[in-house]
């Protein structure tokens, strides 16, 4: 083999080294490269939302709002227990007819189905709405028992019910409940009235939060309202007033302040009564007479102090749901 026939052979083996090798690193770099199939939208799980119901299946399913089915009634509406079509029992809140003619123009079904989203062991689902000229309807799970103010305020029996034990558990699962509304979905859902009459108590005595977010429907009705929102809500302080995290923070501490005493919100009232026994430790005051006097007085100091926190600070001072729910998970009874 001459020079050039060398050279030449010694080029074609370099060159099939060099394509060999070319070609291992272009098939690696495509193995490893390789996207996995993009699902399509169809095959993607779709948020479920509030399902649209006719006023004819709300009629039927009310036995045409038929009185005895009324479980309850509030600033907003009344509330009726409803068998739907394929047997499933819910919640309807037929929303007073005056509050409709206000909101004749809201956007009621885009609100539903975005607060319909929210899901929550502490809170009540919206499962479904319906609206038609004079009525907005809101379909709700129905929970089964009754609410928090009902135990506390109306059923002589109920009280009984309601050992400390349970009252801690209570304050902290309302608190979970309503951490997840303001920090936990997205956009963040501002109540707008935080009360007992709105903690509705499940037969396992859990807390579950109803009628979040319906504030637009009666944003001028004072009652029900009243004592159970701070004063900068009534723009009484040079705010801009109305709903907001923290008038909710405020209608939480009332609510705790209730769980402590037993005694009823009385248009703000109890606050009025309930800080100064607070800020001078006469617990023995404050404290639910109904019931056994707690032998260890520890979390009971601990609740007082953060419904103090929450009823008797302005806005800026006033902590958030997230460091009240912290705070009353930690609560126990030795």
């Amino acid at each position: 083999m001459n020079r050039s026939e060398r050279i030449g052979y010694d080029f074609l083996i370099v060159f099939l080294s060099t394509s060999i090798v070319v070609l291992i690193i272009v098939l690696v770099l495509v193995l490893v490269c390789r996207k996995k199939p993009v699902e399509s939208q169809e095959t993607l799980p779709a948020k479920v939302t509030a399902s649209a119901f006719t006023l004819t299946n709300i009629d039927s399913a009310t036995d045409g709002f038929n009185r005895r089915r009324i479980i309850g009634e509030g600033r907003l509406g009344t509330v009726y227990a409803a068998v739907l079509d394929q047997g499933q029992l819910v919640a309807v809140k037929r929303i007073h007819p005056r509050l409709v003619l206000i909101n004749a123009g809201f956007g009621f079904s885009t609100v539903l189905k975005s607060l319909s989203l929210a899901q929550h062991p502490n809170i009540v689902p919206i499962l479904g709405f319906s609206e038609a000229p004079g009525e907005r309807i809101v379909v709700m799970e129905f929970v089964g028992s009754a609410s928090l103010d009902f135990y506390l305020h109306q059923n002589p029996d109920g009280v009984s019910l309601l050992d400390w034990s349970r009252r801690l558990r209570i304050a902290a699962g309302a608190a979970e409940g309503l951490e997840y509304l303001h920090e936990g979905v997205a956009p963040n859902i501002v109540h707008g009235c935080v009360k007992s009459s709105n903690i509705m108590i499940d037969v396992n005595f859990c807390a579950r939060i109803c009628d979040y977010g319906l504030g637009f429907l009666g944003p001028r009705e004072r009652r029900g309202l009243v004592g159970h929102v701070d004063e900068e809500y009534w723009g009484e302080r040079g705010g801009a007033g109305g709903a907001c995290k923290e008038s909710d923070v405020y209608g939480f501490g009332v609510v705790l302040l209730e769980l402590l005493s037993g005694r009823q919100c009385e248009e703000g009232l109890l606050v009025k009564w309930g800080l100064p026994l607070i800020k001078e430790m006469r617990f023995s005051e404050l404290l639910d007479p109904r019931l056994v006097f707690p032998s260890d007085l520890k979390p009971f100091v601990r609740l007082g102090k953060v419904a103090s926190a929450c009823v008797g600070n302005s806005r800026k001072s006033r902590p958030s749901i997230g460091q009240v729910a912290v705070i009353l998970s930690n609560l126990e009874i030795n």
